[in-house]
């Protein structure tokens, strides 16, 4: 650990993710002071933290920051959010109003115009926001953006992405299942894909949704340089045949004019590298993540347009 660690809070410690974000502070060199969640069931902490002071009520963790804020050398320097995707405006305000940086699990908020809000509010205290957008650091989606860049001037690429990930009953129960907790599938499984596209083939043009369900949806994005089919699952169903048969519950794909992209490997340290990156200065923050935002609302609020014009192939399995 560094001779001065900086220090930490973490909001969410019980959820998926939250793993990640210990690691990241760890080897970063930092320390996790504090953390928080509404289930008790956070014995991983253990294997990173043990000393970390934890919570089960908001109210007595936002006490706790404040008496560290008032306290010589206790304030808390950041607080990294792993909370369902609706209360993450609410914690990134309770970041900031302890006069800590808030690093926040994607999507930063469902809607666009809580981008706008929080910008005024990052303004008026002085911290700033992150999110985090690993997929633009992996290795190979840098590699292909480089690629893009230095290709032809003017060229329009075709591209399909698939992105199936099975998920059992308890989805539908959890706040996961919950639109207007999750924002849908295509926020809650997808954000991170729509970032990362139109990261590097620019801006959304037009977006058209052939298919809406609670456990699919597919459409199509035409952005500045590529014209997009996509289909997003939680269905074990939708898995291609010679997916079953190797017994994979997950299938990722995309291709770019015909050639498949691989980038299932290199993700393991992509959490550490998101805060290397916040702490070098170097962070993702709220004008990054706009784009992407803007994009899962459009989809999320669409009428599906059905079978028409140029869908995914997989919208027919």
């Amino acid at each position: 650990m560094a001779d001065n660690p900086l220090r930490f809070a973490l909001i969410g410690a019980a959820g998926y993710v939250a793993p990640r974000h210990m690691r990241a502070i760890r080897d970063t060199g930092n320390t996790l002071v504090t953390a928080l969640d509404k289930f008790d069931s956070v014995g991983i902490i253990d294997s990173y933290f043990p000393e970390a002071s934890f919570f089960t009520e908001p109210e007595r963790f936002d006490r706790h920051l404040d008496k560290l804020r008032r306290t010589a050398g206790g304030r808390i320097d950041y607080v990294s959010i792993c909370s369902p995707n609706y209360l993450h405006d609410a914690h990134i305000r309770l970041a900031l109003r302890n006069q800590a940086h808030a690093i926040c699990e994607k999507p930063l908020v469902l809607n666009p115009w809580n981008v706008d809000a929080l910008g005024e509010i990052e303004k008026e205290s002085g911290k700033q926001i992150y999110t985090i957008l690993q997929l633009r650091l992996h290795p190979a989606i840098a590699a292909l953006k480089k690629k893009i860049e230095n290709g032809p001037a003017g060229k329009v690429y075709d591209i399909d992405l698939s992105y199936i990930t099975s998920r059992g009953r308890w989805y539908y129960i959890s706040w996961k299942g919950n639109t207007e907790k999750s924002g849908g599938i295509a926020t809650n499984i997808g954000v991170h894909f729509f970032d990362m596209l139109t990261w590097i083939f620019g801006e959304t043009q037009e977006s058209i949704v052939h298919l809406q369900r609670n456990d699919m949806v597919a459409g199509f994005l035409r952005l500045e340089k590529a014209r997009v089919r996509w289909f997003l699952s939680i269905n074990e169903q939708s898995l291609p045949e010679a997916v079953k048969r190797q017994n994979r519950k997950t299938y990722r794909s995309l291709t770019i004019e015909g050639e498949e992209l691989e980038f299932s490997e290199g993700f393991t340290d992509l959490h550490t590298k998101s805060y290397r990156h916040i702490l070098e200065g170097r962070g993702f923050g709220i004008e990054e993540a706009r784009s992407s935002i803007a994009t899962v609302h459009g989809i999320r609020n669409a009428v599906p347009a059905g079978l028409t014009g140029d869908y995914h192939p997989l919208i027919k399995r």
